[in-house]
C-alpha cells in the first residue's frame, strides 16, 4: 500500500488557486523532495498530504485512510517551518520534548522499559543524547531540529514530513542534518522533504517532484536533473538556483 496517494488534488485560498489538479503516490521508503519557487504551493501540498487541509477537489489517501480522517498521528512525524517554536518557551528538557512522542502509546498506563528504551534510542539516533538534560530553549536551531525528529522517532513514525527545516541552520549543521535524514530514510523512514535549495534535494533525496501550482515534474531525483522541468516551473530565474553542494 502507498504511504501517500494524491489523485486531482486542487486547493484554493479565497480565488486564488495555489495547488492544481496534483495526482501523485509516494511510496513506502522513499525520501521524497518536493521543490519549487517561493509562493508555488509546496508547504500547502504537503499540509494537504498530512490532512492539515482538505482539498477542494480531488482526493489525498494516508496510510489507506482520507488524509484529512487520518487519526494516527503515532506514524506520522511533522516538523514545520519553526517547528520549535511551540516548545521554545517551555522549560522542558530535551528528554521531556522527545517523551512528548511515546504519550500516545502509553494512553492512561504508564511508563514502561520499552518506552525509556525508545526515547533513549531516538536521542542517540540523531545525536542529542548527550543534550539530554538541556533545556530545550537554550539550544541552537540545528539541535532543536534534531530533537523534534528524535520526538517523531519515539513515536515509532512511519513517515516524517519536514517543511524546509534547516532554515538558519548553518552549512555544517545542515549537511549532517541531511546526511542524518539519509540514514533514517536508509532504515527504512519514509521521508517528505519541503526544501528550496534544489542542490540538497538532488543530493539527498531519491525521488523529486516539482511544483509550481501544478506538478512539473514526479520522477527519479537523477530523471529530474536532466529534465527541463526546472526551467518550465521556475522560469527565467532557473540558473540562480541551481547550485549543487556536495
Amino acid at each position: 500500500m502507498s504511504v501517500l496517494e494524491l489523485d486531482d488534488v486542487t486547493y484554493a485560498y479565497g480565488e486564488q488557486t495555489v495547488v492544481e489538479d496534483v495526482s501523485m503516490d509516494v511510496e513506502p521508503g522513499e525520501f521524497l523532495g518536493l521543490v519549487g519557487p517561493n509562493g508555488s504551493g509546496k508547504t500547502t501540498l504537503l499540509k494537504l498530504m498530512l490532512g492539515l487541509l482538505r482539498p477542494d477537489r480531488g482526493s489525498v489517501t494516508l496510510f489507506g485512510r482520507p488524509a484529512h480522517e487520518f487519526a494516527d498521528g503515532t506514524r506520522v512525524g511533522y516538523v514545520s517551518q519553526g517547528a520549535t517554536g511551540g516548545t521554545a518557551g517551555m522549560p522542558v528538557t530535551v528528554r521531556e520534548v522527545v517523551t512528548m512522542g511515546r504519550y500516545p502509546h502509553v494512553g492512561l498506563g504508564r511508563f514502561g522499559k520499552r518506552d525509556t528504551d525508545r526515547v533513549d534510542e531516538a536521542l542517540a539516533t540523531v545525536g542529542v543524547a548527550d543534550l539530554a538534560g538541556r533545556r530545550f530553549s537554550t539550544l541552537s536551531g540545528g539541535q532543536q531540529q534534531r530533537v523534534v525528529i528524535a520526538r517523531a522517532l519515539a513515536a515509532d513514525a512511519e513517515l516524517l514530513a519536514l517543511d524546509e527545516p534547516t532554515v538558519g541552520v548553518d552549512a555544517e549543521s545542515r549537511e549532517a542534518f541531511y546526511d542524518l535524514l539519509r540514514e533514517l530514510n536508509r532504515d527504512g523512514l519514509t521521508v517528505l522533504l519541503v526544501e528550496h535549495d534544489i542542490g540538497v534535494v538532488t543530493a539527498f533525496a531519491s525521488r523529486v517532484a516539482c511544483i509550481n501550482r501544478r506538478l512539473f515534474f514526479h520522477g527519479d531525483a537523477l530523471d529530474f536533473s536532466e529534465s527541463d522541468a526546472l526551467r518550465r516551473a521556475y522560469g527565467a530565474n532557473q540558473q540562480l538556483l541551481d547550485h549543487h553542494h556536495h
